[in-house]
């Protein structure tokens, strides 16, 4: 079951997933936001807030504990933001996108993370996986977890980029199938259709992808003082799963795009051969229209109007005509 059904349940007020305090390690007790800034000031602890969709009342009472700026905060509660990286003095503002597959369609949701000296706010819009899952990894690796918030930081970025990989593994399966199904069958509609829908969905992840790698390379390489230097490295191994990110979805765009040729390759080559065998009928065809029209035409000087046999003489030429053009046609591959 998710942890958020299950906090909300236990009577954690709407938003608030969940909300805890973490010393050496180990989690020591549940919080109420009111206590988060007194907890997160005692030294060798730090706080972890998760909330999802938070209304605009929770996001104060959280930017009043840990003296969050309004701009930040004003960009949290949009919740339509550019994945980025912004230092407020002591404080890290982190937007990242995330993204699933819903009904053949990846869905994007966006998390904001909040890190400062004892504390990391994490706040999750739209499409997004529970964190829950993250908490649950970092509680049974205390070793990280004393790390404090940097190990957060970077065990919910990994998490983040990991996600990335199903959305790519489905729509390469489907890709492939509808490869396959291309190069036998004569394309359809919807396929061509499914593949330019997979094109721009491509387009729209690799936007939410690329800038990530800036974000960590900031947090790799110092350039944001809350980092611990110990952790730096650990955002490295982010920043390499987002560039195998990329590299797939390159990879998966250079595929659509060959489909995608592909099955108008095919469909041109259907269409030309439907104009062969028209031409083909129609060419044959015209040996009989022809001779009927000149024989129908009512001239009385017409010599061969009274010849014995002239009728089947033309039956005959005719048939000879047109089975003489069905041959050749035939040979050639165009009927």
């Amino acid at each position: 079951m998710d942890k958020s059904i299950a906090f909300d349940r236990a009577g954690v007020e709407p938003g608030v997933v969940a909300a805890a305090v973490y010393a050496s390690g180990k989690r020591l007790a549940d919080i109420a936001i009111e206590d988060a800034g007194a907890w997160s000031r005692r030294a060798g602890h730090v706080v972890w807030i998760g909330l999802y969709e938070p209304s605009r009342d929770l996001l104060q009472r959280v930017q009043r504990q840990f003296d969050l700026h309004p701009l930040a905060i004003e960009d949290a509660e949009k919740a339509h933001q550019y994945p980025k990286l912004e230092q407020y003095g002591d404080g890290l503002f982190i937007v990242a996108r995330t993204a699933q597959m819903e009904d053949g369609r990846i869905a994007f949701g966006e998390t904001h993370l909040f890190v400062g000296k004892g504390y990391v706010a994490s706040i999750r819009h739209g499409a997004s996986k529970s964190y829950a899952q993250v908490r649950e990894r970092c509680e049974a690796a205390p070793v990280g977890l004393s790390e404090g918030e940097d190990y957060i930081v970077y065990a919910i970025l990994d998490f983040i980029v990991d996600n990335y990989f199903p959305v790519l593994a489905t729509i390469n399966a489907e890709v492939e199938a509808i490869e396959d199904d291309i190069l036998t069958n004569p394309p359809q509609k919807g396929q061509i259709d499914r593949l330019y829908t997979l094109r721009r969905d491509l387009l729209r992840l690799g936007n939410a992808v690329a800038p990530l790698v800036d974000v960590c390379h900031r947090l790799e390489h110092a350039e944001v003082m809350p980092i611990d230097a110990k952790m730096r490295p650990h955002f490295r191994d982010v920043t390499d799963h987002i560039l195998r990110v990329r590299e797939g979805i390159a990879t998966l765009r250079e595929v659509l795009a060959f489909a995608f040729e592909a099955s108008m390759m095919n469909g041109q080559i259907q269409q030309t051969y439907i104009e062969r065998r028209l031409a083909a009928w129609a060419a044959i065809l015209a040996v009989p229209t022809a001779i009927a029209g000149i024989y129908g035409m009512n001239f009385k000087n017409m010599p061969e109007l009274e010849w014995r046999n002239g009728y089947f003489f033309v039956l005959g030429a005719i048939v000879t005509v047109c089975v003489t053009l069905y041959w050749r046609f035939r040979r050639n591959g165009w009927l």
